[in-house]
């Protein structure tokens, strides 16, 4: 294993496709970098998750004005971590005017945001291209269902109509964090999961709710898509591809908690835990997208859930490298 995280030698640009899905949905993907979901309405557009800074966010915005002049007023995130959010500033020259996120991705930045932001920023030098363009933490001004928000709060479930379209946002379960929020455009049927959903890339679930995450794909599943952008990997068309990509995710998470709870209940270290879990991981993912970076922050939460530790343990710098160093031996 190298010395160094795996995220910090992937320094080789991915593939952009910006990418019309219906009417008035588009993906931004990028070869398993974190994506984003763009809605165009009549009046408005809504940017799901911001990228990384404001450098990365304008090449979005670069794509969107060659399809659409509106202005873009509402941002989206998904959830709290740095590679999702820190890009948010940018959108405010384009019209952003709310910026929405779950209960419990407010309580999250208050609790970790800054220490994710600075480990984040470290693990991965590549997505954080113009790092010093960053503002500082991106705060909320809508909070569902309720919290201490810039502006104001919402209920549990908002619809935001762009004219011509409306999209459904709400917190469906805990699963990538405990504060993942989707959004639904049931007239196209077309999901934006955020990382609740990865497809042939690294699940990453260091902030997980391992023992959870199944039941939150299943009320996902039970909305029959039939174009899901996820979180990481291709957009994906058509009912069974959308299916597949639940599955995907499913069997990720079922595999890796099985094997925390086995490396648990035999009293393993943590080492010997990523030994085990590689067992049962490797031979099905361990080609895919980022598959070495997100492994150990993975393995580390699966074998802390399995111990009773419900609310993750906080990602600092520090800690990060205390993990690294203890699975080198």
């Amino acid at each position: 294993m190298s010395k160094a995280f795996a995220s910090q030698a992937d320094l080789a640009d991915k593939k952009i496709t910006f990418e019309q899905l219906s009417p008035h949905c588009w993906a931004y993907t990028a070869e398993g970098d974190p994506n984003s979901g763009v809605i165009i309405g009549d009046k408005y557009i809504l940017v799901s998750d911001t990228t990384a800074t404001p450098d990365m966010a304008r090449d979005l915005i670069r794509e969107i004005r060659k399809v659409s002049d509106k202005p873009i007023k509402y941002v989206l995130l998904t959830h709290y971590h740095a590679v999702r959010v820190l890009g948010a500033s940018a959108y405010f020259a384009e019209g952003a005017t709310e910026v929405i996120a779950s209960q419990g991705t407010y309580e999250l930045i208050v609790e970790r945001g800054a220490q994710d932001m600075q480990s984040e920023m470290e693990r991965f030098p590549r997505l954080f291209r113009g790092a010093d363009g960053v503002p500082g933490l991106t705060w909320p001004t809508l909070v569902l269902g309720g919290g201490e928000p810039a502006r104001g709060e919402v209920p549990g479930k908002l619809t935001l109509d762009l004219g011509g379209v409306k999209v459904q946002i709400w917190h469906p379960g805990p699963g990538h964090t405990r504060g993942d929020t989707i959004a639904w455009v049931e007239e196209e049927k077309v999901l934006y999961s955020g990382d609740l959903v990865e497809y042939e890339a690294g699940v990453y679930t260091g902030d997980a709710q391992l023992e959870e995450w199944p039941a939150t794909l299943e009320a996902l599943r039970a909305l029959q898509a039939e174009y899901i952008v996820p979180g990481r990997g291709e957009a994906m068309k058509g009912n069974a591809n959308v299916n597949k990509a639940l599955d995907y995710t499913q069997r990720w998470v079922q595999t890796l908690y099985q094997a925390g709870k086995e490396a648990a209940a035999a009293g393993m270290d943590l080492k010997a835990a990523m030994a085990h879990a590689r067992k049962s991981m490797d031979p099905v993912f361990g080609h895919v997208f980022i598959y070495e970076h997100c492994l150990p922050f993975d393995v580390s939460r699966a074998y802390d859930e399995a111990k009773g530790i419900k609310n993750p343990r906080i990602w600092t710098a520090e800690r990060d490298k205390e993990m690294w160093d203890a699975l080198q031996g």
